[in-house]
């Protein structure tokens, strides 16, 4: 089982074509939220998953969790609680890339509390954006982080970093330095990498075995101790990004969960390369319709699909 833990939210996002005709598009709500779509997209792939957040008993809430059932997530580690769910008003600009304002105070998934234990056969364990920024929850997850790591289990990293809601940027980069030792693969965008400073052989110093570096229309590349393989993006008409980042997250899990978390340290030139190139349509696929709706399994080359 792989099991993606961090914040679920609504993107609200301007209807279609609209954004350029008005500033004040009118705004369409959407699931979203890094870690639910990289839930989401590991579930439409075809892998058993589980979601581990602190969802709002409203009404946005309830729509979270019906997308999760739909995309054959399981939500037993699932919290609730009364307070209103977190909102992402987006940005889209003419490339299709979005920028995000956020409305999290007070709201259910910041108060995440650290589970007793994750359910057995649990091999890989997912993390990132608001959820690792926000307390209390960013402190539950950082445990939780810590405490899988520890038994051996593959952790994935991205960062997918939100400056609006890092009151304290170098606090939070020293935070992020202090989670490599225990991150298996470190994922981020070039955004991210120029903001948080360093380069992929200083993160492979401090503890991870693999950085997959995405490069928006130049494709992916991934860094090892031993390796450094890039592929080409995928060409495709963009309606927006939202979610593209996650879909990788989702291939990339879907790939290596079923191996030995060491056994990232041996993958070959040709297993990264195919892993890219899947995690590459993928992500094309996300890229070509409004909003995060990743690929399912059967919308991809059935000859890149990882054997599970």
């Amino acid at each position: 089982m792989i099991v993606v833990a961090g914040e679920s939210l609504i993107d609200l996002v301007p209807e279609p074509g609209a954004e350029a005709a008005r500033p004040l598009a009118p705004l369409v709500p959407r699931r979203g939220g890094g870690p639910y779509n990289t839930a989401v997209a590991v579930g439409r792939l075809g892998a058993d998953v589980a979601f581990c957040s602190r969802i709002s008993t409203d009404a946005f809430g309830e729509a979270l969790l019906e997308g999760l059932r739909a995309a054959g997530v399981a939500t037993g580690l699932v919290q609730r609680g009364p307070e209103p769910t977190t909102l992402a008003v987006a940005s889209v600009g003419a490339d299709g890339s979005a920028r995000y304002g956020f409305y999290a105070q007070g709201t259910a998934d910041r108060l995440f509390a650290l589970p007793e234990r994750l359910p057995e056969g649990v091999r890989a364990v997912s993390f990132g954006t608001c959820s690792l920024a926000l307390e209390p929850g960013a402190s539950a997850y950082e445990a939780l982080l810590l405490r899988e790591a520890g038994r051996g289990v593959l952790t994935l990293l991205d960062p997918n970093v939100r400056p609006g809601l890092i009151p304290d940027a170098d606090a939070y980069r020293a935070r992020f330095a202090g989670w490599l030792p225990y991150v298996s693969v470190l994922k981020l965008s070039e955004e991210d990498a120029r903001w948080l400073g360093g380069s992929p052989e200083e993160w492979l110093a401090k503890g991870p075995s693999a950085v997959v570096l995405t490069r928006g229309a130049s494709g992916l590349s991934v860094f090892t101790r031993g390796l450094d393989v890039s592929v080409p993006a995928v060409p495709v008409a963009v309606a927006d990004t939202i979610g593209a980042g996650d879909t990788v997250n989702a291939a990339l899990l879907h790939g290596l969960a079923g191996r030995d978390p060491d056994a990232v340290d041996s993958l070959d030139a040709d297993g990264w390369r195919a892993l890219l190139t899947f995690a590459a349509h993928a992500s094309a696929v996300t890229c070509s319709r409004p909003g995060a709706e990743p690929p399912y399994a059967a919308e991809l080359p059935q000859s890149l699909l990882p054997h599970r």
